[in-house]
């Protein structure tokens, strides 16, 4: 099968490689660009929403996949619908929710294939309640390295499958999977707002509220020090019914007005992201949002704010960003999160949008990133050796706490610090061996980390 030439990058905007991408529309094309992936390897690609280096190949190849996206089942009892995995999730939602079905986990924006999602086994603002998609995810169909097509499960195949659900792409090409939605009400969402101070105030009422709602998230000030230190505004909802939303949304419950999206023409200018423009910001945002009950929402606000503006992450400009996101050990999650925050606030880098969450139980997947505990993200403006600096200060706060960087996101985990944050990459690698012993998978994270040998 013929490529073409691209240079590519992830949605952070660094790094970027060039790259032979093929963009397969069957499933004999997908088999036979595996078997004939050199040494340079391939990783499968859908639309580059992974902000780092996950879903790059360095002078190798990548397998577009987003012309895969044929929906081919629906039980509309049991709610499972069947899909190549380059369908997007938001065109599942087009179809699915005026029929009363919702994504069961979604991430912060629609435009995700399914083989992506699964593949970084994705987490929403409900994995304090409901777990990452894994929990969902019914089986799949993985051409592995040897060229075969398996079918993977909790049952049939499990090592495969527990490997593959957020094993970054490595371990095969998903071709099909069966996923299972969420019966809901309507597209609204009921929300409450609540303001905290200071980081002690917004965990005290997660800790003790967050049982009362699917979905929670705090957005939190990276700038604000002292007293302040990690003051936010904590956004929880529910599902809405029928009978609590207007006269006029209730006439059409399962359907919202399409939303005008704007795009960016032009990467804005690198100096406008700093301190001081983040710290405006964050004085407006927090003051915007006093306390407020039952806030009838539509499902777009509400879960994809970003998707609004379909090309946001040229405002950190031509540079870049990085994506940055942890989760702490419940033991030490506290001085953890308080560490993190001081070592940021007196950074010259502003983080712009941060957000704070409380994950639940961990799934089966050896490579994937939740487990129990408080979840920080944050965008960090690239600016060169300062920002690697950073991220690298981090990075030992988080292991001298449990923590566990997100691959999805990572852009500079070495692979000591890989190897200490998930432990289990080492059974990882010996199933990988088993499903693709000529290491036809890799990417520039694979390489970077210690996953796959340098060629």
């Amino acid at each position: 099968m013929r490529s073409s030439e691209l240079h590519l990058g992830g949605w952070g905007n660094y790094p970027t490689y060039t790259s032979d991408v093929y963009r397969p529309e069957r499933w004999q094309d997908v088999i036979a660009v595996v078997n004939e992936a050199d040494a340079s390897g391939l990783i499968a690609r859908g639309l580059g929403r992974s902000y780092g280096d996950a879903a790059l190949n360095q002078d190798g190849g990548i397998l577009l996949g987003t012309r895969l996206n044929r929906l081919l089942d629906f039980d509309s009892h049991a709610g499972i619908v069947e899909c190549e995995a380059g369908v997007v999730l938001g065109d599942l939602i087009t179809l699915f929710l005026p029929r009363g079905w919702f994504l069961p986990v979604t991430p912060g924006t629609q435009y995700v294939t399914l083989g992506g999602a699964i593949a970084a086994d994705v987490h929403g603002k409900n994995h304090h309640c409901d777990g990452s998609l894994a929990s969902f995810v019914v089986d799949f169909q993985l051409v592995t390295g040897r060229g075969e097509i398996l079918t993977c499960s909790r049952e049939e195949n499990r090592d495969a499958f527990w490997a593959t659900v957020g094993g970054m792409g490595l371990t095969g090409v998903i071709l099909t999977a069966r996923l299972r939605l969420r019966r809901v009400p309507t597209s609204y969402i009921m929300v409450d707002y609540l303001r905290a101070q200071d980081l002690d105030e917004v965990l005290g009422h997660m800790d003790t509220s967050d049982a009362r709602y699917q979905y929670s998230v705090a957005w939190i000030d990276t700038v604000a020090r002292g007293g302040a230190l990690g003051r936010s505004v904590l956004i929880r909802g529910n599902h809405a019914d029928v009978d609590q939303l207007s006269p006029a949304q209730a006439r059409n419950p399962l359907t919202i007005a399409a939303k005008f999206k704007v795009s960016l023409p032009f990467h804005v200018p690198a100096f406008v992201i700093n301190p001081r423009t983040v710290g405006v910001f964050n004085n407006a945002y927090y003051a915007k949002h006093p306390a407020r009950q039952g806030v009838t929402c539509d499902y777009e606000s509400f879960f994809y704010p970003l998707d609004s503006v379909l090309n946001w992450n040229r405002v950190y400009g031509k540079r870049g960003f990085i994506q940055y996101q942890v989760v702490m050990e419940p033991d030490s999650q506290h001085r953890g999160l308080i560490a993190l925050l001081e070592e940021l606030s007196k950074q010259p880098q502003a983080s712009f949008l941060s957000v704070l969450k409380a994950f639940g139980a961990g799934s089966d997947g050896l490579l994937s990133f939740p487990k129990p505990g408080y979840t920080l993200a944050l965008d960090i403006p690239n600016s060169g050796p300062e920002s690697i600096d950073l991220v690298r200060s981090l990075n030992r706060i988080a292991l001298r706490h449990g923590g566990r960087v997100y691959l999805a996101k990572d852009a500079y985990l070495d692979p000591h610090t890989f190897s200490e944050m998930y432990p289990q990459s080492e059974r990882f690698k010996e199933i990988k061996q088993t499903l693709d012993p000529d290491q036809h998978f890799s990417s520039s994270l694979a390489r970077r980390v210690g996953l796959v040998e340098n060629s």
